[in-house]
């Protein structure tokens, strides 16, 4: 088994391992989900508008409650994964759901091999790059994917943010990718308590690495924005300062803890 492979199969392990704790979990609530309620956050609805009509490729999309969230919303969206127990799941709350989202499990890197079509919309968000070694790669998929002048929609949590240890006290990870960090933990960040245990490999990327990769695929920057809060309530030492709004307490507003980007495709492919 190559490199890849072994980061592929402990990440998919990984999710695979938490997905029921997550769908049981009061951070996914999905009991409220199943009733109607929409899983999708302010900031991204923002950068999204009106998807009614529109076509949308979620990359990373765990066990779907986005997904169906957009295809609620009045898109024609599939969703990819790399948890086959994930992506197990999502085709079932589908079903449960009435909705009419698609869903692929493969690796992003190897979307090509499983789909074949291109879209208005290309969205991804929260926790989703940090599991990719390369972003250029990454930004190959979008592209190819993406119709001419198509959408790339993205929020994710700031690379500021992955810099601290788990308590926010200190700076213990370079802010620039410096390669693979490989990991045990212990819970999950949905259920902090959960009896479960897990390893997992992730990777820092900086914004220039991510902007770059974009530019350098045929992607033109339309807006980047950074935000002084968390929508979730995933990290150690948090307050709730308004609703559905989370900061690391001490830290206050001091750091940036999401930031989100808008390109559109200048390809002509």
């Amino acid at each position: 088994m190559n490199t890849d492979q072994k980061y592929i199969e402990i990440n998919r392990q990984s999710w695979n391992n938490r997905t029921d704790i997550h769908i049981q979990s009061e951070f996914y609530d999905q009991a409220g989900f199943l009733k109607g309620k929409n899983s999708l956050n302010d900031i991204e609805l923002n950068l999204l508008g009106n998807i009614k009509g529109k076509s949308i490729l979620h990359l990373q999309c765990h066990f779907g409650q986005d997904t169906i969230s957009l295809g609620r919303l009045g898109a024609d969206v599939t969703g990819v994964d790399l948890s086959d127990k994930a992506i197990d799941r999502a085709k079932q709350i589908t079903k449960d759901t009435n909705s009419n989202a698609k869903f692929i499990c493969c690796d992003v890197y190897d979307l090509p091999n499983h789909l074949n079509e291109k879209f208005d919309v290309v969205f991804t968000s929260y926790g989703t790059i940090g599991w990719l070694p390369d972003l250029d790669k990454w930004a190959k998929i979008i592209s190819r994917f993406l119709k001419p002048n198509g959408q790339f929609v993205f929020v994710e949590f700031h690379p500021v943010v992955w810099m601290f240890d788990d308590n926010f006290d200190k700076i213990s990870y370079r802010y620039f990718n410096s390669g693979a960090i490989i990991e045990t933990e212990n819970g999950t960040y949905a259920d902090k308590k959960a009896d479960i245990t897990q390893s997992y490999v992730m990777w820092n990327h900086g914004l220039s690495e991510v902007i770059n990769s974009l530019i350098s695929n045929g992607l033109e920057i339309n807006a980047l924005d950074e935000f002084d809060y968390s929508p979730y309530n995933c990290f150690q030492n948090t307050l709730e300062f308004e609703p559905n709004k989370f900061r690391i307490e001490h830290l206050n507003n001091k750091i940036p803890m999401v930031y989100s980007v808008i390109a559109t495709n200048k390809n002509n492919r």
